[in-house]
């Protein structure tokens, strides 16, 4: 690979180029603070900058978001410390969705084949009532079923069935959920 002739294509990041500075600059940081653990106040400055987010959900300190223009999240979620949402893609969180602390939802990665080392990127969708747990990962273009639960430190390079509890790396189911 070359990484001198790298480009990213016809990717773009989605929002005019002062709208990031500010992002990047105010917006990212009040997110992030522990300084401010009120997640009102994190919500309000996600949506000033696009993001769709429902009523009752909760931010922990330390949540990182790459771009909220890109970020659709549901009533009732919960958003625990450290997570970050690397979102080069559209993420959607449903409704009712736990995603514990410091997990990693990755929307981008690269052609590890191609000579430039291709910018791939695809969208994450977490379905109702589904469980991340801590310190999992959820790679680009998966999907993870309504009231699936991804175990701790679970890696998921693809979509997920639904009521169906998952672990390890890669993630492999290993029972049924029951509500």
């Amino acid at each position: 690979m070359r990484l001198n002739k790298y480009t990213v294509n016809d990717y773009t990041p989605g929002a005019p180029y002062w709208k990031q500075l500010l992002w990047y600059f105010i917006g990212s940081p009040l997110v992030e603070s522990y300084w401010l653990p009120f997640s009102v106040f994190k919500i309000w400055v996600l949506r000033s900058f696009g993001a769709k987010v429902g009523q009752g959900v909760r931010i922990k300190p330390g949540v990182r978001v790459k771009f909220p223009w890109r970020l659709d999240i549901g009533d009732f979620v919960w958003i625990g410390e450290n997570v970050w949402i690397d979102n080069l893609a559209c993420v959607t969180i449903e409704s009712h969705v736990c995603l514990s602390q410091m997990v990693y939802l990755c929307t981008g990665n690269h052609d590890w084949n191609h000579p430039d080392f291709k910018l791939i990127v695809a969208p994450i969708n977490i379905q109702e009532s589904s469980w991340i747990a801590a310190k999992s990962v959820i790679g680009p273009g998966v999907t993870v079923g309504r009231g699936a639960v991804l175990t701790l430190g679970g890696v998921a390079g693809k979509s997920l069935q639904s009521m169906t509890i998952y672990a390890g790396n890669p993630a492999q189911p290993i029972k049924q959920r029951k509500l």
